[in-house]
């Protein structure tokens, strides 16, 4: 059976992902009495399910349609490209026209000296390329004992072996013998959950200077280097005091490491900025890209690295790493034509001025409603944190994370796509999100939030 424009039943399409479709980051038994929702089609901000309902979808798929869905140059450029050359790799001394034309693009558009990529097919096997990446650096450099690589708990940064373990999530380190060596954490710039009696900006220095800390007792001599997202993504939409990467940025100018920025979610418009570096001031030496490079509608990531690290690891010989689909000449086109929507329509720009501050407004709002302690935005990612007290910013009489599943689930069945981490609800919808549907966005999370209250109460849980 080829799929699938007139589609089975869903009850049918359901048991059979039931019986041969193991999800990501999903209890399969659960899911499998639930029935997953069937998505058959998008368009702009909508998706269209198998009953036919349409969902805004507030996530942008997973961060990443960024120019919304529906975008029929996309596919042509694909297409054209899958005749012309469907594929062929980069590893003999061999190149193609995509790979060039896009590497050239990155490297106009990226900040300061990062000038080179080296491609991967998404966010986590980038991160895996970044921890060989400065490890054979500083072996070039003459100095092999530099391995260890700082990272945050909650952070995120892939799934893999390698970008699981960069990432701080202790519900993945619990599976596969994680994290993997000379990857190590320190906390998270979380005012709100972690900040205590502390305002932002001392949090966010207290914050900062546990990389500091962490340096001097690890010795400097063998830090290679701290990755972080500039607003954690997965891990709530967690947007750092002002304070916070002003300190990271002279701690890593003022240590002999190198600072990688994981832009696969903030990065291409998100922030309302090209990359969230230049929304904060980071000056990365190297940069993780994927999603919205391509907006999801083909599959690639890359490391854009700065010109010392790419110069010294081209001088030291081969580097013997690399993906098969590495500079996949369909994916490079589909990104170049990407990023030419980007900027023609300039999307980045409306978020920073028009739909950005919008959004903001009305955001913001929600922190009137009971059930809501804090609303915070930048560009177009935001997240309320749940709460049952908002002065004393206390969780609930459940565990972490009840409330949250609670309102998701409310989300959905009001059409409207809302994570959550915990009991944080986060949204970063595709960067055409108009006004009007803004005002649909806020009216369903609304609806969404009175629904989770109303159960709460009846369960014994808002206190």
């Amino acid at each position: 059976m080829n799929m699938i424009s007139n589609h089975p039943p869903t009850a049918e399409l359901q048991a059979m992902d039931a019986a041969h479709h193991m999800h990501p980051f999903t209890d399969g038994d659960d899911l499998a009495a639930k029935g997953a929702r069937i998505i058959t089609r998008a368009s702009g901000v909508t998706l269209t399910d198998s009953e036919g309902e349409e969902i805004l979808d507030a996530m942008a798929g997973l961060w990443c349609v960024n120019v919304g869905y529906g975008r029929d140059s996309l596919a042509e450029v694909a297409a054209r490209q899958m005749k012309e050359l469907p594929y062929y790799n980069t590893f003999f001394q061999t190149s193609h026209v995509p790979v060039i034309a896009l590497s050239r693009k990155l490297a106009e558009l990226a900040p300061g000296d990062l000038n080179h990529v080296f491609y991967a097919s998404g966010g986590s096997d980038a991160n895996d390329t970044n921890v060989r990446l400065v490890r054979h650096y500083w072996a070039a450099k003459g100095k092999p004992e530099k391995t260890v690589i700082i990272s945050r708990k909650n952070a995120y940064h892939g799934s893999t072996m390698a970008g699981a373990s960069l990432g701080g999530m202790t519900g993945m380190h619990a599976q596969g013998g994680l994290p993997i060596p000379d990857i190590v954490h320190i906390g998270q710039p979380n005012w709100w959950a972690e900040g205590g009696e502390m305002s932002p900006e001392e949090f966010g220095r207290a914050r900062a200077r546990e990389l500091e800390e962490k340096i001097a007792e690890l010795g400097e001599d063998r830090v290679a280097a701290f990755i972080a997202e500039p607003i954690q993504g997965a891990g709530g939409v967690i947007i750092p005091p002002e304070s916070y990467w002003p300190e990271i940025q002279r701690i890593c100018d003022a240590h002999e490491i190198l600072l990688i920025a994981d832009e696969v979610i903030c990065g291409f418009g998100r922030t309302g900025a090209m990359f969230g570096s230049l929304t904060f001031g980071i000056r990365p030496h190297i940069m993780t890209v994927a999603k919205g490079l391509s907006s999801g509608y083909a599959p690639i990531g890359a490391s854009i690295v700065c010109d010392e690290v790419a110069n010294t690891v081209a001088a030291a010989g081969d580097f013997n790493h690399g993906y098969t689909y590495s500079g996949h000449p369909v994916s490079c086109a589909v990104a170049l034509e990407n990023l030419r929507i980007l900027e023609e329509e300039k999307l980045v720009e409306n978020v920073a001025t028009v739909t950005g501050p919008y959004l903001k407004e009305k955001w913001e709002q929600l922190a009137d409603h009971p059930l809501v302690g804090e609303a915070v935005i930048r560009g177009f990612m935001a997240s309320i944190a749940l709460t049952p007290d908002k002065a004393a910013r206390a969780p609930f009489a459940a565990s972490a994370g009840t409330v949250g599943f609670i309102c998701r689930d409310h989300c959905f069945s009001s059409n409207l796509v809302m994570r959550h981490v915990g009991d944080r609800m986060i949204i970063a919808p595709p960067l055409v999100l108009t006004k009007s549907d803004v005002d649909v966005l806020i009216d369903r999370a609304v609806q969404a939030l009175d629904l989770t209250l109303t159960k709460i109460k009846e369960d014994g849980i808002y206190r």
